[in-house]
């Protein structure tokens, strides 16, 4: 007897016979399934619905449905966001082009269209695996972060970016509290207070 899959799934695609394709395999699956068409719309179901763990989504989305540039607008508030969840990109688009724009942006993991339900299934599973190890890990104290690095603003550039990527993303695991995020970081309170100045951070961000 297998056991129950309780993940909630963010299905973006602005193909409404895709999404139902895409819905019933998932379902049949025990995936608990959300629907989007649009950058707007997903950023709102995001928000509203805290429990997706893991959002399938296509890179043609409107208005620009024959190119990639809403999809991967899309990725980026995500990842600017600091939202728990893997992107997996579906599309038809430009493979070459659109792989290499996902990946840089922080997708999880990508698929051309048409995919089969098991490449689908096979790329949830693994995003549900990092995403249960990626909370074991912060169970311990760890925290993963993902920074695009350009060589070319040299070493202090790097370090900068990923030290407000760390500040950003600890304050979200806890809930913009000052003392814990202190702690976890090892530093003052007043250091912290700090970062929020140098980095523009405000709590509803």
């Amino acid at each position: 007897m297998t056991t129950q899959s309780t993940s909630h799934l963010l299905v973006v695609d602005d193909d409404p016979a895709l999404r139902m394709m895409l819905r019933g395999v998932l379902e049949l699956n025990d995936f608990q399934v959300s629907e989007a068409e649009s950058r707007d719309s997903a950023l709102a179901m995001l928000t509203q619905q805290t429990d997706i763990s893991v959002v399938i989504l296509d890179l043609g989305l409107p208005p620009y449905a024959h190119e990639i540039v809403e999809g991967i607008a899309t990725l980026q508030a995500i990842q600017a966001a600091i939202l728990p969840v893997k992107v997996i990109v579906l599309t038809g688009q430009d493979q070459e082009a659109a792989a290499l724009a996902a990946i840089r942006e922080g997708a999880f993991d990508f698929l051309a269209k048409p995919a089969s339900a098991d490449a689908i299934l096979r790329a949830v599973r693994r995003a549900e695996l990092f995403l249960q190890k990626e909370r074991e890990l912060g169970e311990l104290g760890i925290t993963r972060i993902a920074i695009n690095a350009q060589i070319s603003d040299g070493l202090k550039g790097v370090r900068v970016d990923a030290e407000e990527r760390l500040v950003r993303q600890i304050l979200k695991e806890t809930g913009f509290n000052v003392n814990q995020s202190a702690k976890r970081l090892g530093v003052k309170r007043e250091n912290i207070y700090y970062f929020l100045k140098k980095f523009g951070i405000e709590r509803d961000a």
